[in-house]
C-alpha cells in the first residue's frame, strides 16, 4: 500500500514519539534507582512526551527524513533524538558498575516498546478486517521497526551513545578513560556513518534480522 506523506506522518509521529521519549524516561527512572535523582528532580523521570520532545531531534528531523524519503521514494534510515536525560554519574552509588545499566535502560526500552508493538500488530491482523485494522497494523509495523533501529543505533559503541557508555563500564579503568576522551568526536563520527550510508550498512542487517525474529516469535 503506497502512502501519501501525510499518512506517512500520521503513521509513524506516535511510533517515534513515544520510542524517543520513553527511551530518555528509562535512563532516568534507572539512575534514580541507582541513587541518582537529577532527572527526578528536573521532571523527567515522567511517561509524558512534552516533558522529553526536542523541537529539532524529535520532530524536525524525523520530519525532514520521512518527507524526503515519502518525495524520492526511498526508505531512509529514520533518526532522531529527545533532549537528554541528565545523569550526574558521580551521584550513583558505585559510579563505573551502575553506569551500564544506566546506559542499557535505554535500548532495553525499545526492546520492550518493539515487543508490545508486535502484540498491537498480531491483535490487527487476527482481528476482524474494518476501517481501523489496516492503519493500526501500518503503525504496529513502523512501532517495531523504529524501536528496533533506536536500540540498535544506541548499542554501538559510540559515545556518547548508549553502547559508548556501556563499553566505558565494562573497560577496565585505564582503558576506559582513554576511550571516554574521544566522546567529543562522537556525534561527527555518527553523523558521517550517516551521510555515507555507513551506518545504514552496519545497521540494516541487525535490523533486518532482528525483524525476522520478532516476526518468528509472534508468528507474524
Amino acid at each position: 500500500m503506497e502512502l501519501n506523506l501525510v499518512q506517512t506522518i500520521a503513521i509513524y509521529a506516535l511510533p517515534v514519539i513515544f520510542a524517543i521519549t520513553l527511551h530518555e524516561a528509562a535512563h532516568g527512572y534507572v539512575a534514580r534507582h541507582f541513587g541518582d535523582n537529577t532527572a527526578y528532580v528536573l521532571g523527567r523521570v515522567s511517561l509524558n512526551p512534552l516533558r522529553h520532545i526536542d523541537p529539532v531531534g524529535t520532530v524536525l528531523v524525523p520530519l525532514l527524513i520521512l518527507t524526503t524519503s515519502s518525495l524520492l521514494g526511498s526508505g531512509g534510515m529514520l533518526f532522531g533524538w529527545a533532549k537528554p536525560v541528565p545523569v550526574d554519574f558521580g551521584s550513583l552509588r558505585r559510579p563505573k558498575r551502575d553506569m551500564l545499566w544506566v546506559a542499557a535502560a535505554g535500548p532495553f526500552a525499545n526492546l520492550s516498546m518493539a515487543l508490545l508493538w508486535a502484540l498491537v500488530l498480531k491483535f490487527a491482523l487476527l482481528a476482524p478486517h474494518n476501517t481501523f485494522t489496516l492503519p493500526l497494523a501500518l503503525m504496529a509495523k513502523a512501532g517495531i521497526t523504529v524501536n528496533l533501529v533506536l536500540m540498535l543505533l544506541n548499542l554501538l559503541p559510540i559515545l556518547p551513545l548508549d553502547g559508548g557508555r556501556i563499553a566505558v563500564s565494562l573497560l577496565p579503568n585505564r582503558l576506559a578513560y582513554s576511550f571516554s576522551r574521544l566522546e567529543p568526536y562522537g556525534f561527527p563520527i555518527l553523523l558521517l556513518l550517516l551521510f555515507t550510508n555507513v551506518l545504514g550498512a552496519i545497521l540494516n542487517p541487525m535490523i533486518s534480522a532482528s525483524i525476522h525474529v520478532i516476526a518468528t516469535i509472534f508468528q507474524l
